[in-house]
């Protein structure tokens, strides 16, 4: 039997999570649309609280991931071992935006269903268009500036201080009078949910969980296998490695190169 660090137990993993990442968001999609029932005051729009809880499960989770990754980017004096929690971090914080993304179009969805109206600039709505900025400014820096020492650690700065809108979004509700609902499964009461309600919930928030995992390991993994390209040079032909510098035009290079 292989261990865990053999290259066959590194090929057999993620090809696993992709196969359960799909089966479990199909059950979960199974169970919103035929074991759920239909909210009675809200109609079929309520659906969409199956998709939108677990996405912002999974955004507050993709940002955690960038936070711990930024954490030990700063505390690593190996190169090797900071190159890759640096990646980490990268991809952390390309899912938590997409997953965000998510939250802030689905909100909206539900809520002019229910509020009558599209966005409200309450405390969680806004805490959470502010969590999407910071992120999506991460991103764009890392876009902008080459890889190296400096980005990977202003990155991690910037990962760790975004970490602290998490708290405020989560919290918002309950430390300030909002439009959004309180919660209703995390309650020292316990959960306000019907049965099969809960039921779909706790399977699509393992779901989308999942899914999360499945992008990051892949997308961890094909930022390990451009870096590995790069380094050995091994490109195809009429290609370049990223950030390398575009070939300069022939009237640019000295006068005994052009005539050779």
């Amino acid at each position: 039997m292989s261990s865990p660090h053999t290259p066959q137990a590194r090929i057999l993993l993620p090809a696993a999570l992709p196969v359960l990442a799909a089966a479990a968001m199909t059950a979960a999609i199974a169970l919103m649309f035929f074991y759920a029932p239909t909210e009675a005051l809200q109609g079929p729009v309520q659906r969409i609280f199956y998709v939108h809880v677990p996405a912002a499960w999974v955004a507050y989770l993709a940002f955690a991931v960038v936070a711990l990754s930024s954490l030990l980017v700063l505390v690593t004096r190996e190169p090797a071992t900071t190159q890759r929690w640096d990646r980490i971090a990268g991809a952390g914080a390309e899912l938590g935006v997409l997953f965000t993304t998510i939250v802030l179009i689905t909100g909206p969805i539900w809520g002019r269903r229910v509020w009558g109206v599209w966005w409200v600039w309450d405390a969680r709505l806004t805490s959470t268009l502010v969590l999407w900025t910071i992120y999506a400014g991460y991103l764009v820096f890392r876009s902008l500036t080459p890889p190296g020492p400096r980005r990977a650690r202003t990155s991690a700065v910037i990962g760790i201080i975004g970490a602290i809108d998490i708290p405020v979004v989560h919290f918002a509700v309950v430390w300030w009078r909002t439009l959004h609902p309180l919660p209703t499964v995390l309650r020292p009461e316990g959960p306000q949910l019907p049965r099969s309600m809960l039921v779909t919930l706790l399977v699509s928030l393992a779901a989308f969980t999942l899914l999360f995992w499945t992008l990051l390991v892949m997308r961890v993994s094909q930022a390990e296998s451009s870096a590995r390209l790069a380094a050995l040079g091994d490109y195809p032909p009429g290609s370049q490695p990223p950030y390398a510098a575009p070939p300069a035009p022939a009237s640019a290079l000295p006068v005994e190169t052009q005539g050779a």
